[in-house]
Order: structure tokens, then sequence, then C-alpha cells
């Protein structure tokens, strides 16, 4: 048997060479509306759920196209173009995702009728490349101009978010363009400041129990979480934030310490109790009245914290922690 020459030595094992109109155009635009056909049913209002399980065994239930696609993993070249153009969409506009990829399966679907009359692709790319220019020329001409718009203001920043709302909620949109209009508008930058709105200043903060009627803005941050001692209520709070556990000191490899009395193992307790103890003191001397921990609160901390009157709160995710930390204007 010969040994492979050309393009053929320079594939590894198992690959597959197409050429032509047949095998590699049709098969890319068989992919990108195949791809097309998964999310097309979740588009709208009346949009059905998927559940994808991805790679992880992690069950997702979704109408969002920008999830389905990203958990889906998506292998096939072509395809991965179409999921780019989403992702593109999803960080540039937020919404839409959807719309892209059945836009681009029924684009692919009306060029092959096209491609086996015999045009050439970039044909076909020219003439979408016309049609798409003669199509934003007439949108501009149906676009309605309301420079007097205040988007600072919760009424009329409401009734421009109607319908994307209702393209999701539909019937529940005046109920969330209120509560979405005076979100954003707390989280802005204020007036005259060149800074970009952050998405992520604005967070969901699901809590069972409750309807979306009750649903309310919270100014500052909500964690989903108890405290972890029984202070519980904190005004005109100093807040004090650690990234690591608030505990005993530990060595990084483990040690022996050698006791040979009773006297010795009560004097190194008492060692301990008092690092915890003036540690404690140094952060209720600086005026803190709330000590947030990355890590876990050791009996000792949790013990002279209670003493001194300041509430523990743990918050184990750091995505988490650095948003305490922007709320509050901690540095970890």
């Amino acid at each position: 048997m010969g040994m492979p020459y050309g393009m053929q030595a320079m594939l590894k094992d198992g690959h597959k060479m197409m050429s032509g109109l047949e095998e590699a155009v049709m098969k890319n635009i068989d992919a990108c509306k195949s791809l097309a056909d998964i999310t097309r049913t979740s588009m709208g209002p009346n949009g059905m759920n998927k559940m994808v399980i991805n790679h992880l065994e992690k069950h997702f239930v979704t109408s969002d196209a920008s999830t389905i696609v990203a958990e889906l993993e998506v292998q096939h070249p072509a395809a991965n173009v179409v999921v780019a153009a989403a992702r593109a969409q999803a960080q540039e506009i937020g919404d839409g995702t959807n719309f892209v990829l059945t836009f681009a399966g029924e684009l692919l679907a009306g060029a092959e009728p096209l491609l086996r009359e015999g045009l050439l692709p970039t044909e076909v790319a020219e003439g979408y490349a016309g049609a798409a220019a003669h199509a934003l020329e007439a949108l501009e001409g149906m676009a309605l101009e309301d420079s007097a718009a205040d988007l600072r203001d919760p009424a009329q920043a409401a009734r421009r978010l109607l319908g994307p709302l209702a393209s999701k909620q539909y019937g529940q949109e005046a109920t969330l363009a209120a509560l979405v209009a005076d979100a954003c508008i707390r989280a802005s930058p204020p007036k005259g400041s060149s800074a970009d709105f952050n998405v992520d200043n604005v967070r969901v903060l699901k809590v069972p129990g409750a309807a979306l009627s009750d649903s309310s803005v919270v100014s500052g941050l909500a964690l989903r979480r108890d405290v972890e001692g029984t202070v519980r209520l904190a005004e005109g709070a100093r807040v004090a934030v650690f990234a690591q556990a608030l505990d005993t000191a530990a060595t990084e490899t483990k040690g022996t310490v050698l006791l040979r009395s009773g006297a010795e193992l009560e004097a190194y307790a008492r060692g301990e109790e008092a690092k915890v103890e003036a540690l404690v003191e140094a952060i209720a001397a600086a005026g803190a009245t709330v000590v947030v921990s990355g890590g876990a609160f050791g009996e000792l901390a949790l013990h002279f914290l209670e003493r001194k009157g300041l509430m523990a709160i743990r918050v184990p995710s750091k995505f988490d922690l650095r948003r305490v930390c922007r709320a509050t204007g901690a540095v970890a």
C-alpha cells in the first residue's frame, strides 16, 4: 500500500475531503439550515422551550437561542460562522440572536435553488449584498425620529421597552418594563459622564415563594444568602471585605506541633485565640459594622464578631464578591 501524498499527507486519519457543489456547498447549507431549525420554534412569545444537556450533564430548559447554541457545542465550520454571528449580536445588542440564526437559515435556503440552477456562490453573495443595501435604505426612510425622548424619564424608557419584553413575556410586559426602566436608570452613569452603561450593574435575583407582581427594584446589591451569626440588621453600615477566610492561620504544608504538657497546650490555644481577637478588635476599631468574607468564618472569629456586634456575611462566589466591592467601594 503506497504512502499518502499531497493534501492527503497533511491531514490526520479519518479526515474527509469534499469538493464541488453537491459535496461541499450543499452540505454547508444543510448544516446551517439544521441549526436554524433547532432554534426556529423558540422564537416569539409563544416559542417552545428546549432541553439541552451539555458535556457536564447539566440540564438547561430555555427558549433563549444564545444559551441553546452556546451549550450545543457546534463543531461544523459553516454552522460555527452562524453561531459566531449570533454571539456578536448578543454582545452588541443583547437580543435578537434567534432572528440572526433563523434569518441566516432562510437566506441559505433561498440560495440553494439558485446554486442548483448554475449561479456561482459569489454571484448569490453579490445579490444578497445589493438586497441588504436596498433594505437598509428603505428602513432609513421608514424610521421615525424622536429627538425629544428623555431616556432618564422612567415613563418614556418603559414605553420603549414594551416591544422587546412582549416578545419574551407576553401579557407581563407592562410590569416588567417599569421594573427594567427603573433599574437601568438607577444603574446609568451620571448625566454628562463619558462612561458606558455597564450591563452587569443590573442583576436579577429570583426568590421562591412569590409572584411576578411582587418584584421590586433594590438600589445596591441583593444576595440570596443568610448571615453567618445572629446579627441580621446593620443601618448606616461600614463594610469590610476580605477575599480570604476569617479564621486562624494555617500553614501551606503539613506540620507537627509537639506539646509536652497541658500548660503548653493551653498556651498554644490562647495564642491562637489572642491573634483572632486582635484581628476582630482591629476591624471594629476601624469602624466596620459588616464583615464580608470570600471564605469561611472560623468558630473563634465568629465568636468575637458576635461579641463586638458585627454582622458576618459569607460570599463564596468571586464574581459576587467583586460586585459587593463595586457596590460598596471596597477593595478585597
